[in-house]
């Protein structure tokens, strides 16, 4: 008897031919409808996941191009060097492609970028070189400036320069915008962009100008960017700060074409309102997006509900969240940004960064063996550990402890924490003043905070210098 053949679902496409290269995987990238999850007002939403990139972002898009015209016109020979300011995300697309082709690749990078982009950075091999965010264009560490030196002194080297390089709104105008006005059925009535390097906004509003000019481009900006004061108010403003990687800009770039907007169609929107965008895409709608994602979808959501007839709006997952993992998606890192919402008290309690009373401190028990409490400091990235027993502060246990107990050899590591935990211990409690972490931090110690009797968590001289910070 031969076996029937499964059912295949009727509305099953065919799936895509296998590849020879991840390069050939670039582009065609899948579009979600948003409209039933997320509040639209009168319009439909959707999403174009540029996230589904081989690097996992809609730059890979804008390196391969600028990889492949500057083979064209010869300024890129084999075996040369690739060298880019960036964000993150270029970085990872010039990567992607050029280590496929055999070059060599040095990103200057800010040092607001998460560490799981420089992490896969290092992963593929590239020379990292890490500089200051807190400087603007002229300052001898602003990124783009080292970037163009490093090109100037090395042999053989090619400063791609998104910021300047025509393919980069050419990839957008040849590959991105065609492929969304055809899987929206040619109706498209705005399409909301986030400015980097100004390559998407320019490329696709180059694109549509010509295909379909009534599809209207709008601006997500972050607060503190220059960029939407001067579309809606025509005003040039100081820069401010942002932790958003990979859009809004302290200068107009020269690849950012601003007649492209009208007064109006621009957003401000602030960190918290794009974390909380991101957070919710994947709460509601299984999406995995980075914060330039959140700004996008935030900018758009407010876009729809402003309007008064039905539109048909599309926006991007401009990369994935899991290079975020450690910011967008860590409650600890969160709350030392001051983007949750803690009352402010004036006192100790608010320097816990990590509360032991709503599950947020590491801890480790007595019998616990020193192997454990050294995993758990490595995987939660703190120096020192609570010994509780019974819920109840009994030791405090940090990395010198630990170094002591185990230097004798590494059959140590089985022993008890009891045996290595400090027993004595100077606590505070959590309505007292800021004042009283002086003579603590003084002699060199952690601040240990009870609420009564009960274990509320610690505070280091980082929650401290977070504390000042963010006043």
């Amino acid at each position: 008897m031969i076996a029937a053949e499964p059912a295949q679902p009727a509305n099953l496409s065919p799936a895509p031919k296998p590849v020879t290269s991840a390069l050939d995987l670039i582009g065609r990238t899948p579009v979600l409808e948003l409209t039933g999850t997320f509040d639209c007002g009168p319009c439909r939403l959707f999403t174009k996941l540029e996230s589904a990139n081989p690097g996992g972002s809609i730059k890979d898009r804008i390196a391969r191009t600028m990889i492949e015209e500057a083979e064209a016109d010869g300024r890129l020979k084999p075996g040369g060097v690739i060298i880019e300011a960036t964000a993150g995300n270029t970085g990872l697309g010039l990567a992607q492609v050029g280590i496929l082709k055999g070059y060599k690749l040095v990103l200057v990078v800010p040092d607001k970028m998460a560490r799981e982009k420089i992490q896969h950075l290092r992963g593929l091999g590239v020379d990292v070189r890490i500089t200051r965010s807190d400087v603007g264009k002229g300052h001898p560490d602003y990124y783009q400036d080292i970037a163009h030196r490093l090109a100037a002194d090395m042999p053989g080297a090619v400063y791609m320069n998104q910021f300047s390089n025509p393919a980069n709104p050419r990839a957008h105008e040849t590959t991105t915008g065609p492929e969304l006005f055809e899987q929206l059925d040619g109706d498209l009535d705005a399409v909301v962009v986030g400015v980097g390097s100004g390559g998407t906004l320019t490329g696709l509003g180059h694109y549509f100008r010509k295909v379909s000019p009534k599809t209207e481009m709008v601006l997500a900006d972050p607060a503190g960017s220059i960029l939407e004061p001067l579309v809606n108010r025509g005003e040039r403003v100081e820069p401010g700060s942002w932790i958003v990687e990979g859009i809004g800009e302290d200068f107009v770039p020269d690849n950012c074409d601003l007649t492209l907007l009208k007064k109006g169609n621009a957003f401000a929107v602030t960190d918290r309102e794009s974390v909380e965008a991101a957070r919710d895409l994947l709460a509601k709608a299984g999406v995995l997006a980075g914060s330039s994602s959140g700004t996008l979808l935030a900018a758009a959501l407010r876009y729809c509900r402003a309007q008064t007839e039905p539109k048909r709006v599309a926006t991007f997952v401009c990369d994935s969240g899991n290079k975020y993992l450690s910011k967008v998606f860590n409650d600890h890192w969160l709350a030392d940004q001051g983007l949750t919402d803690r009352a402010i008290t004036g006192t100790l309690r608010d320097l816990v960064a990590r509360n032991a009373q709503e599950g947020g401190a590491e801890t480790v028990g007595p019998d616990d063996t020193l192997d454990t409490a050294y995993k758990r400091m490595r995987t939660a990235d703190v120096s020192q550990l609570p010994v509780l027993d019974d819920g109840r502060l009994i030791g405090l246990l940090d990395e010198s402890d630990l170094l002591v107990a185990v230097e004798r050899g590494p059959g140590r590591f089985s022993d008890r924490v009891a045996t290595a935990m400090v027993a004595k211990l100077n606590t505070l409690q959590a309505g007292e003043p800021l004042d009283a972490l002086i003579p603590i931090f003084e002699r060199d110690e952690v601040a240990i905070v009870l609420e009564g009797r009960e274990f509320l968590g610690l505070i280091t001289r980082v929650d401290l210098i977070n504390h000042l910070r963010r006043a």
